[in-house]
């Protein structure tokens, strides 16, 4: 289903064929999922089919993830959909991959030399999967004009925050008719002023985390306090216990307080009809708190933003599984389109199993049912479908030579070194 939707896009047979190679790969029992590797699983003799795919074909990867993301709406939309932001990145040494630089990335909780992207999921009580990307880009790139040529990066791009990267992102679903009442994301995207008020032009109801030294307007707007201490003050009677939603080890259960007098942020586009509050999560073991600005255009109670602020880990989930199943950090590619293109096909292969899923636990299915995890779908694709007579003649012969050659390589290389810098 998701690769019809797109094989369109190809105006010639033979990227169409690689493409469609490409994702079956991706979606294939493979340690490693570079071009080498999925054309050799392809049955090619050399990868420059997928790379040729990647580097030179005639395709546009935005009208493809466009399709993707039509057909994850045609089978997950629901008026209560939620889209959630939040960004990866991946380390990498060198510095001419696109969008490389020193930086902080959660991935790795600190500042190393990685390459940054936003991505945007869909979430909904059928399922949820990621739908869009965006590269992020440092001003040392944007600025650099011999690095964006190397790159190959288009002229109409310029430095653009993470924040307006999920703008972009949330507008370009909304245009696309995605059904979604709300958005959630961390405090990296909650404490941006500029973003919130955007979603609320947008009557997209949010639940975003800000920081505990949050300024947050209380009594009509007319104070401000930090969110912590708005939290300190607050009686034991404030505090009830909810789930956030259900995790590996059952229902995701804390402490919640709801601050509903909670004012405006003052914006200008125009008048604010909405219902401003402070929803505050604490774990009931450790006592740690988590903060969030709520708004929604229309009255919602309590249970309903617990809900959208539970939603939020579907996106971590959404990355676990695209990396350990489908490849999507193994790209080795160095510019701006085969970048994109690899991440889009990378999309498609995790919508196939974000469908799949849904289709194990529809709306007329037993009650006692359990939806497949996205491992067990693609194992069941593999056995089921890939190889169904179980062969096992499939070994990886000449990219496990080359990977050999590599060390040996390396190893001579490293050894030469030594050899001249110990003469004398």
């Amino acid at each position: 289903m998701v690769l019809d939707r797109f094989a369109g896009r190809f105006v010639r047979v033979e990227p169409r064929r690689a493409a469609a190679e490409f994702v079956t790969g991706l979606l294939a029992d493979l340690e490693v999922k570079t071009s080498w590797q999925l054309a050799e699983y392809a049955g090619y003799d050399r990868p420059d089919a997928m790379q040729r795919l990647l580097y030179r074909a005639k395709w546009d990867a935005d009208a493809v993830r466009d399709d993707v993301r039509q057909v994850v709406i045609d089978r997950l939309g629901d008026p209560d959909g939620v889209l959630v932001v939040d960004e990866t990145g991946d380390l990498k040494k060198g510095v001419h991959t696109v969008g490389v630089q020193r930086q902080y990335t959660g991935t790795a909780g600190r500042v190393e030399n990685a390459q940054v992207s936003v991505f945007l999921a869909y979430a909904s009580r059928r399922g949820h999967t990621l739908i869009d990307r965006r590269i992020y880009l440092p001003e040392s790139w944007t600025t650099d004009r011999q690095r964006r040529e190397q790159a190959g990066i288009p002229a109409t791009i310029t430095f653009a925050t993470r924040s307006q990267l999920a703008d972009d992102m949330i507008t370009a679903a909304l245009d696309a008719a995605t059904p979604a009442r709300w958005v959630t994301a961390d405090e990296a995207y909650g404490n941006n002023t500029v973003l919130r008020a955007r979603l609320r032009r947008l009557r997209l109801g949010y639940v975003l985390a800000i920081s505990r030294d949050h300024l947050v307007p209380i009594d009509g707007g007319k104070t401000r306090r930090r969110a912590d201490h708005l939290a300190a003050g607050l009686p034991a009677w404030a505090w009830t216990r909810r789930s956030a939603g259900t995790g590996s080890k059952g229902p995701r259960l804390y402490d919640w307080a709801w601050l509903t007098d909670v004012g405006t942020d003052g914006d200008p586009a125009g008048p604010d009809d909405g219902r401003h509050s402070l929803l505050i999560r604490r774990n009931y073991t450790t006592g740690e708190l988590a903060f969030y600005r709520c708004w929604t255009p229309e009255p919602a109670g309590l249970t309903q933003l617990v809900h959208v602020a539970g939603t939020r880990w579907i996106v971590e989930e959404g990355f676990q599984t695209a990396k350990g199943q489908v490849g999507l950090d193994q790209h080795q590619v160095r510019q701006w389109q085969s970048w994109h293109r690899f991440t889009t096909l990378a999309l498609a292969a995790l919508a196939i199993l974000a469908i799949c899923a849904a289709d194990t636990l529809d709306d007329h299915a037993q009650p006692d049912r359990v939806r497949l995890s996205a491992n067990e779908i693609r194992r069941l694709i593999n056995i089921l479908i890939l190889h169904p007579t179980g062969s096992t003649t499939h070994r990886l012969h000449w990219s496990n030579w080359r990977l050999q050659h590599q060390a040996r390589a390396r190893r001579a290389h490293y050894a030469r070194r030594l050899s001249l810098e110990f003469q004398p």
